[in-house]
């Protein structure tokens, strides 16, 4: 299984770069715009994407700062927000590539931002969740991208698969 989060890590970032690399010819008025997205904006769904990101790496790893609000604005720029979200994909891909398939085989235990609750859950389908929700509002940003009138990159996850096997992911 672990081959598994290892490809999902990198097509993470890949995905990410590629958002990133099509957001970054926005100008901070379309970068700010609400265009109907869950979290508005594709400022308000960068800035998702890295806040939960940060919670649940601190779920998983018990390391690193977590916000406390799943809107919580991580960086007001850019190109800080852009420098935040490339140093989480590497952590991520170095986590995921030290995990062995006994720490895979077992269980956190967290409490969601919006409530005391504590759960306990498979690591597993934990994962499972977390890159779901990355690539979910990843598609929101894809949206925005579209909406804006600009070109939106290709993210399935084929495409990534196939360039990794011609070396170029």
């Amino acid at each position: 299984m672990k081959k598994h989060y290892v490809e999902f890590a990198g097509y993470n970032a890949w995905a990410n770069r590629r958002i990133y690399d099509a957001a970054s010819g926005l100008s901070d008025a379309e970068h700010r715009a609400d265009r109907g997205a869950f979290f508005k904006s594709m400022h308000g769904t960068l800035n998702h994407l890295l806040a939960t990101d940060y919670i649940w790496m601190k779920r998983f790893t018990g390391a690193g700062e977590a916000p406390t609000r799943l809107d919580a604005i991580m960086h007001e720029k850019f190109a800080e927000l852009r420098a935040a979200r490339e140093a989480e994909d590497r952590r991520i891909v170095q986590w995921i590539g030290g995990l062995t398939e006994e720490k895979l085989a077992g269980t956190i235990r967290y409490r969601r931002v919006s409530s005391p609750d504590e759960f306990e859950q498979e690591l597993m389908p934990a994962l499972d969740h977390w890159f779901n929700h990355q690539t979910h509002h990843r598609g929101h940003a894809h949206m925005i991208l579209t909406t804006l009138g600009k070109a939106a990159p290709e993210l399935d996850l084929l495409y990534y698969q196939r360039e990794v096997a011609a070396g170029r992911a």
